[in-house]
């Protein structure tokens, strides 16, 4: 039979391993991270070979199909963020000259069957 003393050092052993492997980020949870940091460098790689293409005049940097996916993929992000409280702006403020943001924003109510009207009675409604 084991000692009182060496019983109680075992268990103060066990209790102490149980607390370390509670403190470690699972590997899981590692690799979310990394994945997360590697896909806000791609994407911060993607917006700059964007910019350099419309600097360069081509605009064709990205295909019509990838740039429609890219802006509803961006627009879900961002309403599922604003939905979840967080206090941003779509782009950075006075990043976009007027024009730009019209004819997104056109796009944008055209794509989804919104009319102007429909944006104000929501805004109002709702206080955003």
């Amino acid at each position: 039979m084991s000692s009182p003393k060496r019983t109680a050092k075992h268990a103060i052993r066990r209790a102490a391993n149980s607390a370390s492997r509670a403190r470690t980020v699972p590997p899981v949870a590692k690799a979310s991270v990394k994945s997360a940091h590697r896909d806000a460098a791609d994407a911060m790689s993607l917006t700059a070979a964007i910019e350099r293409g419309i600097a360069d005049g081509r605009l064709d940097v990205l295909s019509a199909e990838a740039l429609q996916k890219l802006i509803a993929a961006a627009c879900r992000l961002y309403a599922a963020r604003r939905e979840a409280g967080e206090q941003l702006t779509p782009v950075p403020i006075n990043s976009l000259a007027a024009t730009d943001v019209m004819i997104t924003a056109s796009g944008l109510l055209q794509a989804a069957n919104l009319a102007v009207f429909e944006l104000g009675m929501w805004q109002g409604l709702t206080g955003r």
